[in-house]
């Protein structure tokens, strides 16, 4: 039976509202996008040149209960043996990716594939990213934000920059944040003046500062230790460390 008027026109009207429902979730899409992106750009450009006043990682551990002890210290002041020791422990690559290695990554996977424990391949770029702008945890989400997040940062900063927040809002554990918490903490001293042998101690425990302890650290963290400094012997000859050192 043939419709009549009224249903035909209450139809037209229905669908007409449906299509403006759209339109509308479509549009709010669209500015959702423009303004995480827009956001991510100015977040971007002002942790460019002011110090992070602080971090999601660093409200959790409060809310924790911990102490956290920050001091942003600038790259001047940090001794070059910490930059090496880092690059040497958690990304020989710095200097020569754009944020994510792939080739790391790929690496990664084909030994998980022969049988070896899957490791991580998340580089310095990319722990800057989460440790800034994210939290510990959050599945894929905060991992695709942490991507996104990378790009942008390798975009606009320089590596000495990414090396510079990185090793100010790291954790050496206990609520010590920055590089220069953890050399007055664990040794006595300035971030400036620590040798060769405190940076690697210090490097080797960034993969697990709750777990590894540097003081006084067990016989897994000195043998890492020795590891990491005959690395930073390697990273110093082949100049890995090149891009993060005071030109």
């Amino acid at each position: 039976m043939a419709l009549t008027a009224p249903k035909r026109k209450r139809k037209k009207r229905r669908k007409k509202k449906q299509q403006n429902r759209f339109v509308r979730y479509a549009k709010l899409g669209v500015l959702g996008v423009f303004v995480l992106f827009s956001g991510s750009l100015l977040w971007v450009a002002y942790y460019r040149v002011a110090p992070p006043p602080g971090t999601l990682i660093m409200a959790g551990r409060s809310l924790e209960g911990a102490k956290v002890t920050k001091r942003w210290t600038s790259l001047e002041d940090i001794s070059p043996y910490l930059v090496t020791a880092v690059i040497a422990a958690e990304d020989t690559r710095f200097c020569l990716h754009g944020g994510i290695d792939f080739e790391a990554i790929d690496k990664a996977v084909a030994e998980s594939k022969n049988g070896k424990r899957l490791r991580g391949a998340s580089t310095i770029s990319q722990q800057t990213a989460k440790n800034a702008f994210f939290w510990n945890g959050g599945g894929w989400f905060r991992k695709g934000g942490e991507a996104w997040m990378t790009m942008v940062i390798e975009a606009f900063w320089p590596k000495r920059r990414i090396m510079e927040v990185y090793l100010n809002v790291a954790e050496w554990g206990d609520g010590l944040f920055g590089a220069e918490a953890a050399a007055q903490a664990r040794f006595g001293k300035s971030a400036r003046d620590l040798n060769a042998y405190e940076a690697a101690l210090l490097a080797s425990v960034l993969p697990n500062p709750h777990k590894w302890r540097v003081d006084p650290p067990g016989p897994y963290v000195r043998q890492r230790t020795g590891t990491v400094q005959a690395r930073m012997r390697q990273v110093r000859r082949d100049g890995l460390d090149r891009c993060a050192m005071k030109p």
